[in-house]
């Protein structure tokens, strides 16, 4: 069953409307088209009415969407099922939080990585709410460097609220997993995409985030700190929420026009939610695209691209 956020409610009655016309059209085989087409109409308006006027919360919300694709749905669609799940860091044990391996897409093999949520109570326990401990950095770190190995590019897909910030992950070295994982991807010699496909927040987001094409999907968001986590620091309060998304710059449209982000992939008009098949199709068709640019560079080129983009980040002339 289709899950509704506050603002999508007007949404809700007009495609139970519809329902309800075409059941009655069904049941007493009165010709309903026109009524139909009627509210259709409507409801095309109002689904362009809603999402082209999106407040940064607003876009918070979508992000976090329960209906929204997780990480595994994307590299299930992108590669038709042909992808190998590759598991732990070697050291400590498999972190459930983040997962990769190799996978086609349309005959050529590329490493993909990313966090994985769940999608009921039970898996979101067993996924650990999409939060990598630091032997789940590890284990991303050891497939990356696979990939370098063999040659092959490698996609992130970022969907995390933050790592892990229990006690056990600190005095496993979250903090060097991640800054570990900073370092060593600003030196790969394999091309990195790196795609926010839900949250993107702070270090967590940044231990699969650094890439030559770091790229958002329109209804994600990227920071150092979550809307409401800010609120709680300025305002000792959740309240302020709203205020936080809006002074933070986190859409995807902010961090486009600040540099901080490469692309924004357009989702279609009533968010990755609603068409998941067609937003497959689209991420499918970008990498691809990016793909083909990033290979005409050779590694040394690509290295150094790399390095000045993220060195310019902050930098003010």
């Amino acid at each position: 069953m289709a899950v509704y956020l506050d603002f999508e409610e007007p949404l809700k009655a007009l495609e139970e409307q519809i329902e309800q016309t075409k059941e009655i059209g069904e049941n007493t085989e009165i010709d309903m088209s026109d009524k139909i087409n009627e509210l259709t109409k409507v409801l095309e308006e109002k689904t362009k009415e809603i999402f082209t006027g999106l407040t940064p919360w607003q876009r918070v919300q979508l992000s976090r969407h329960p209906d929204r694709p997780y990480t595994l749905a994307y590299i299930d669609a992108i590669t038709n099922g042909q992808f190998q799940e590759l598991h732990g860091d070697r050291s400590v044990k498999d972190d459930k939080a983040m997962i990769g391996g190799f996978g086609l897409v349309d005959g050529k093999s590329v490493m993909f990585i990313g966090q994985q949520k769940g999608i009921n109570t039970k898996m979101r326990q067993y996924r650990n709410f999409g939060m990598p401990n630091p032997e789940g950095y590890r284990k991303a770190l050891r497939l990356m460097k696979m990939a370098e190995k063999f040659n092959k590019p490698i996609v992130t897909f970022i969907d995390t609220p933050g790592a892990f910030p229990g006690l056990e992950a600190e005095e496993r070295g979250q903090g060097e997993a991640i800054a570990r994982n900073i370092y060593e991807m600003m030196r790969l010699k394999v091309p990195v995409i790196c795609i926010i496909i839900g949250e993107g927040a702070s270090g967590g987001a940044l231990g699969i985030g650094v890439g030559d094409k770091v790229v958002m999907l329109e209804n994600t968001w990227y920071s150092v700190i979550s809307p409401e986590s800010c609120s709680s620091i300025l305002w000792r309060s959740w309240d302020f929420k709203e205020r936080a998304a809006e002074a933070l710059k986190l859409t995807s449209e902010d961090m486009k026009k600040n540099g901080l982000v490469d692309d924004v992939i357009k989702e279609p008009l009533s968010g990755a939610h609603r068409e998941q098949n067609e937003m497959f199709a689209i991420v499918k068709k970008s990498i691809k695209k990016y793909l083909k640019e990033l290979e005409t560079m050779n590694p040394e080129e690509r290295i150094n691209s790399r390095i000045e983009k993220f060195n310019a980040m902050g930098v003010w002339k």
